[in-house]
Formats: C-alpha cells, sequence, structure tokens
C-alpha cells in the first residue's frame, strides 16, 4: 500500500497544474518536490524526466517509479529516507504523530476533516511497537512497502 493512492496524486496534480494545461512542467514539479523535501538540479530533473512536462500518467510513474522505489538517491536510499523522515517530524523528537502527517498532507493539499481519521489509521497500520506514533524503522517500512 503507498502512502499516497490515485486519487491524493490526482489532487496533488491538479494543485500544482497552475495553468490547468493538463500538464506538469518541471518548475511545477521542482515546486512540489523542494516542498516535501526532495532537492533536484533542473538539470538532474530534466535528464531524470527526459521531457519539459508530464501528463498525469506520466505524473505516477514519476511517482512510482522515482519516488517511491527511491530512484532519486545521492546519499544511498538510508540517507533519503532520514531526510524524508525529516519532513514529517516536524518538531524533531525523533517520532512522527498523526498531527505530523496530517500537517504535512495539507501542505501538499492532500488533508481535510476526513482524512484525519486516515492519518491514525496509517500510523496505525505501520506501528509495529503500538505506541501512536511512527519511528524511524516504522516509517522506512511504511515508505518501502509497494503494491505488489
Amino acid at each position: 500500500m503507498s502512502a499516497l493512492s490515485r486519487n491524493d496524486l490526482r489532487r496533488i496534480f491538479e494543485m500544482i497544474d497552475r495553468n490547468g494545461d493538463g500538464l506538469v512542467s518541471l518548475e511545477e514539479l521542482n515546486w512540489l518536490l523542494e516542498r516535501i523535501g526532495v532537492q533536484f538540479s533542473q538539470e538532474e530533473l530534466e535528464s531524470l524526466v527526459g521531457k519539459q512536462s508530464l501528463s498525469f500518467d506520466e505524473f505516477l510513474f514519476f511517482h512510482d517509479t522515482t519516488i517511491l522505489n527511491g530512484n532519486y538517491q545521492e546519499e544511498g536510499e538510508e540517507g533519503d529516507l532520514v531526510k524524508a523522515f525529516k519532513v514529517y517530524d516536524l518538531n524533531g523528537d525523533g517520532v512522527i504523530s498523526s498531527e505530523e502527517l496530517q500537517s504535512v498532507l495539507g501542505r501538499l493539499g492532500l488533508w481535510d476533516e476526513s482524512s484525519g481519521k486516515d492519518c491514525r489509521r496509517m500510523i496505525y497500520a505501520y506501528d509495529t511497537n503500538l505506541d501512536g506514533v511512527l519511528d524511524f524503522e516504522e516509517f522506512k517500512n511504511m515508505m518501502l512497502h509497494t503494491v505488489s
């Protein structure tokens, strides 16, 4: 199970497609990546994407192959996961609470009244020690868990 559903990704796509042309430019994509703590130079992104804009299906493919599989590795998979963890661990206490997850999803335009319950459920699904929050190992398991 991916942390983001196809509907979530559709909402993100529509949010970053600022001119409404049904395509996400590299500039729009880079804006999103920077907001979630993933850093690419414009040249790296151009090389990775291979074109100047992405349709929704291409955006899904980019998400699945690059973000989920960690193909943006500079410091290795573990280093990238640590960076991603820090994006969600807003108060720096070493765990991710449902409130922190909600806040990050809110910045992406993915949180509303009904999805607050989803944040608690998502944490519960990967919270192996049942303390109500995700530590780094639990977060890593969540991020590396993909749909087969």
